[in-house]
């Protein structure tokens, strides 16, 4: 054995300026010379290729990434407020109203609908679970809706309810994913990502994109849903909290008062740009982009957030409390955040995943007590935005990541009701920004298993939304890996709903 070599404990571990740059030089690539080449022949090759694409940024796009854009086609609406109720609540309760599967509750499921179908959790030949909960029509168009929901029953002649929407996931994470992003799994862009990066925002003193949480937990597709993946990631969602902080860490620290936080942003700048101009990488910008924004929104954030500036009158018809992080307070928030230019405003409200194993996630304790907590305040939100002439311009949405099954699930035994995660059919409601009021679009079969008519994909969703903001779902892209990325996906079956628009 050859004797070890005792430990050097004042060994140099530093370089010297001349030996960074000949590292430096060594870690250059044949792509990093022609990238840095600007008169040379890789230049001129890669700009004939290129062609009209070889052009810069606009100097107004580089140093504002968030100023708002003109839309590709004309648009109908300006803003989203996306409402979704994570863990998919139960169409049969709420509004696929189906009574057959009434008629025929608790006797045992057609044989037919169980051949090669897979479940997360029924075992078994599973019986059939129909509602018990009373329907009703209402408003001129006479949609039908639960007795659960009574004050967004008053709204019907304000939404398309859509009965007809399908997706291929029945987990989730998976189906929150693909909601959002489009693919069932992390890294690709979400849709207020998208969004943002394809119009930017009305107000640089906010964000383009804003997330608000409650239900007690994020979704279960967690940070992921709002993450800007491949795109820069000036346009992932900033996520507010109604209760405390608005957003954590965006405060000064204790002892540094502003004029000081101003001359350090000022000098971080400085040594971003330098970097920029040294390895010209994207992602610096967007750096600089965010200080600047984490700044102005230190005044920006804690007055919009502040819902004790609205009425008494305001805050009672939402049923929210200014300081608690209800879905109620998120719903006035909402309002707030696309009354003052915000661009897309997502909602995450965890707990309609009412599988039955007892009473707090059953259909006949646990679901009037989620349906209680937001029927007033998004019934409140729609009639806000009317009052105030926002309606025609902000595109609501209501609904979940898939719908539940016409059985009742009776997990090892349970005698509590409650329904498995169903991928084939499930109801979501879109109002305002250019959507037909009063409509109930798709239908489902006579036990709301299938789809029977006008059946709606997500990418439908997708291309649809995108289209009411006037972006064109096929040619709003990003170049990655190789390939121009599209929230739709990359085959051009998705196509724009029009049959739910104006």
């Amino acid at each position: 054995m050859p004797p070890r070599r005792p430990p050097q404990p004042f060994a140099r571990t530093w370089l010297l300026p001349a030996e960074c740059r000949v590292q430096y030089v060594r870690a250059q690539t044949r792509r990093h010379f022609l990238r840095n080449a600007q008169i040379g022949l890789g230049a001129w090759a890669l700009a004939e290729l290129l062609g009209p694409h070889a052009a810069a940024a606009p100097l107004a796009e580089v140093e504002h990434p968030l100023a708002a854009k003109p839309p590709q086609l004309p648009a109908r609406a300006r803003a989203v407020i996306y409402l979704h109720m994570s863990g998919g609540p139960p169409q049969h309760d709420l509004f696929d109203w189906k009574p057959t599967l009434v008629e025929h509750h608790m006797q045992p499921c057609p044989k037919e609908l169980l051949e090669g179908a897979r479940f997360p959790f029924i075992k078994g030949h599973p019986k059939l679970l129909g509602t018990p909960y009373k329907f009703s029509q209402h408003g001129q168009c006479g949609a039908w809706v639960s007795e659960l929901l009574p004050k967004m029953a008053e709204h019907v002649d304000e939404m398309a309810i859509v009965r007809s929407l399908v997706t291929d996931q029945f987990n989730h994470a998976p189906a929150e994913l693909f909601l959002y992003t489009g693919a069932p799994r992390a890294g690709n862009a979400s849709m207020g990502s998208w969004i943002t990066y394809g119009l930017g925002s009305e107000n640089q003193d906010l964000p383009g994109f804003v997330v608000l949480i409650s239900g007690g937990t994020d979704p279960t597709g967690g940070k992921s849903l709002w993450s800007s993946g491949f795109l820069p990631s000036v346009y992932q969602g900033v996520q507010c909290r109604s209760e405390g902080e608005p957003i954590l860490y965006v405060n000064d620290p204790r002892g540094l008062n502003r004029e000081l936080r101003r001359r350090s942003l000022d000098a971080l700048r400085r040594l971003n740009e330098l970097e920029l101009e040294t390895f010209g990488d994207p992602e610096t910008l967007t750096r600089i982009s965010q200080y600047e924004l984490a700044y102005r929104m230190q005044i920006s954030v804690p007055e919009v957030m502040d819902i004790s500036r609205e009425p008494a009158r305001v805050l009672e018809d939402y049923g929210a409390q200014p300081g608690a992080g209800t879905f109620a307070n998120n719903c006035l928030l909402a309002r707030r955040l696309v009354e003052q230019g915000v661009r897309y405003v997502q909602l995450f409200d965890w707990g309609w995943d009412c599988h039955g194993t007892g009473a707090g996630d059953d259909i006949v304790n646990h679901l009037p007590k989620k349906c209680q907590e937001v029927d007033r305040p998004v019934a409140a939100l729609l009639a806000d935005l009317k009052a105030r002439g926002l309606l025609d311009e902000t595109l609501v949405i209501w609904g979940g990541e898939f719908g539940r099954t016409a059985m009742n699930e009776a997990r090892g035994g349970s005698t509590f009701l409650g329904r498995d995660h169903h991928p084939h059919c499930f109801t979501v409601w879109l109002a305002g920004g250019g959507i037909r009021g009063g409509l109930s679009f798709g239908e489902t079969d006579e036990l709301g298993y299938f789809v029977a008519r006008d059946k709606v994909t997500i990418p439908d969703l997708q291309a649809t939304i995108l289209h009411l903001l006037g972006l064109d779902p096929h040619r709003l892209t990003y170049r990655y890996q190789g390939l121009n990325q599209r929230l739709i996906g990359p085959t051009d079956e998705p196509r724009v709903r029009h049959e739910l628009l104006v």
